[in-house]
């Protein structure tokens, strides 16, 4: 469920890093060493035009850490409690800066290995710049989560088939995409699903798109679990 506001997302931006003092088994880092890892609450570095985020954001949260062999293949190990409510986001930036209008593409390739145990789901969070609207892609969940608002419907757009939902946390709309299968692999042409959002439903204008984001939003993962993007690739025109 996407209940960050644009106030927690700003803040989470400007926090220093916070040191957690978690100590990690063997299973929170790659068999081969990392270019880069942090368990910091806020950890983040940049690498080949992403920016990591470890992104450790909700109440209740246990230990969770962040390796990277690049911008665009890393993953976390994270051992959350068993309870209710989104703990984190571990996830890879990608700015755009565009208007719709302006866009002449925008897609996105992702390959990621997830635990069949835990509550979560592996998705893109999409800004515009004033962070008014928030776009998730749900490509797989797993375990009690669920998405912010009311069903809107069936689409299929940018190669996939999704359940659209659309909502307000008090400090922004939501319009949530759930894939109607699960994947682990795949492309998104995310700018058609802008699109339709646009012209189609008329719930936003002509907005700047900022932040590309893609992660895990973990809610339980107890006893410790490994989320790996193998690959991710953003791109824009």
């Amino acid at each position: 469920m996407a209940t960050r506001t644009r106030n927690r997302l700003v803040k989470a931006l400007l926090a220093p890093a916070i040191a957690l003092g978690i100590t990690v088994g063997a299973a929170s880092a790659p068999a081969s060493a990392a270019v880069w890892s942090s368990c910091d609450q806020w950890g983040n570095t940049s690498l080949n035009g992403y920016t990591l985020y470890n992104n450790i954001w909700g109440s209740g949260a246990g230990s969770q850490c962040f390796w990277a062999n690049s911008g665009t293949n890393w993953g976390v190990w994270a051992n959350h409690p068993n309870t209710g409510g989104i703990k984190s986001y571990p996830n890879s930036k990608k700015v755009v800066n565009k208007t719709i209008t302006s866009l002449g593409s925008l897609s996105s390739s992702y390959n990621v290995t997830v635990p069949s145990s835990g509550a979560y789901n592996t998705s893109y969070d999409i800004w515009d710049t004033d962070y008014d609207y928030e776009i998730m892609l749900w490509v797989n969940y797993n375990g009690a989560v669920g998405p912010l608002g009311t069903s809107q419907g069936t689409v299929t757009l940018g190669g996939h088939t999704w359940t659209v939902y659309k909502g307000n946390n008090g400090a922004n709309e939501v319009f949530s995409f759930l894939r109607t299968s699960d994947s682990s692999s795949g492309t998104v042409n995310i700018l058609p699903i802008l699109k339709w959002i646009k012209d189609t439903k008329g719930w936003f204008g002509n907005e700047t798109i900022g932040d590309v984001q893609f992660g895990f939003e973990i809610t339980s993962s107890s006893g410790g679990l490994d989320f790996v993007t193998n690959n991710l690739t953003v791109s824009s025109s």
